[in-house]
């Protein structure tokens, strides 16, 4: 746990322990359990799509088009149940298979047409925005008893904290693919997809599909993720989340996982969004900073991660 490969997911977490102290410091409450337990309510849908970015970036690829998935699959369920009337879990029946095909599709399009994933998921991103759009410009604002029984539904946490459904379903979805990704064949050959594509091969690992489940089930997340995110502004709208996917990317790296691929952790993923939910924290707290500087704060983390990244190769290299 203390070898090279470990030292960004430690900086990380040293991070995110440092901010909550600095935190503390200064404002009563800013380290309870009713805030973190808010971080994870706030950021579910974040959180759920940045665990599939993971898996993308680890195997060496990209996904840009997360952000538009989430938005597309609120508006379609939001038209599903506010204009024919289906009952919000046949619309999530639906919607969930719908996103999956569509990211299965673009891992298919990767592979076959040995095309960029960069320029694949950048078309699906367009895609996906505009279906969104022609479907409605306007936010879908959902009714239904259920979601009210979503709201409602949680468990009360020491602190005046709250565990909601949103918060629930990333657990889950966490622990789940924690299991895939060291407990399972699926998740070693992701591994070895990013490390090298003809050493994999040589490995007997399926490249094709588990290039398509990739990016199949980092598009079913991107999926779930627009339906907590409907949980949580109880709306679909066409023009929400521009930018989610360079928000997961960013978790993703603040987190430690190598952009080249073949190396990283969902737990520092985790950490990633955590952080950046600390640094938004804490300037709400403080309330004369302006909300920009938490992009800045995270491009400057970004930058260093990189240059880090940068330096460890390096010296991995020196050391082959």
């Amino acid at each position: 746990m203390f070898s090279r490969r470990f030292l960004p997911l430690w900086i990380t977490a040293s991070l995110v322990l440092v901010m909550f102290i600095f935190g503390a410091s200064q404002f009563e409450g800013f380290a309870s359990v009713r805030v973190v337990s808010n971080l994870f309510r706030d950021n579910a849908f974040l959180l759920i799509t940045a665990l599939g970015m993971t898996l993308v970036i680890i195997s060496g690829g990209i996904d840009l088009s997360v952000g538009a998935v989430i938005a597309l699959s609120g508006v379609v369920t939001g038209l599903l149940i506010t204009d024919y009337g289906w009952h919000p879990l046949a619309a999530f029946a639906l919607v969930m298979p719908l996103g999956t095909l569509f990211g299965a599709a673009m891992g298919s399009i990767i592979h076959y047409y040995k095309l960029q994933p960069f320029i694949v998921t950048l078309a699906g991103m367009f895609l996906a925005r505009g279906l969104a759009t022609t479907l409605s410009e306007e936010s879908i604002a959902i009714e239904h008893p259920f979601y009210d029984a979503v709201a409602d539904f949680g468990f009360s946490l020491p602190g005046n904290g709250w565990l909601d459904v949103s918060s629930i379903i990333f657990f889950l979805a966490f622990v789940v693919l924690l299991i895939v990704m060291h407990f399972t064949r699926f998740g070693t050959n992701i591994y070895a997809l990013g490390g090298n594509e003809q050493s994999a091969k040589l490995m007997g690992v399926n490249v094709a599909r588990t290039t398509i489940s990739i990016y199949a089930t980092s598009s079913a997340l991107a999926t779930l993720a627009g339906i907590v995110f409907s949980f949580y502004t109880f709306s679909g709208y066409a023009l929400g989340t521009i930018g989610t996917e360079l928000d997961a990317i960013a978790a993703v790296v603040i987190g430690g996982t190598l952009l080249t691929g073949g190396s990283g952790y969902i737990v520092g993923t985790v950490l990633g969004v955590i952080l950046m939910g600390v640094i938004q924290t804490y300037i709400t707290f403080e309330g004369t900073l302006s909300s920009w500087w938490t992009k800045i704060v995270i491009g400057l983390l970004l930058f260093f991660f990189i240059v880090l990244q940068k330096l460890l190769n390096v010296r991995k290299g020196s050391h082959a």
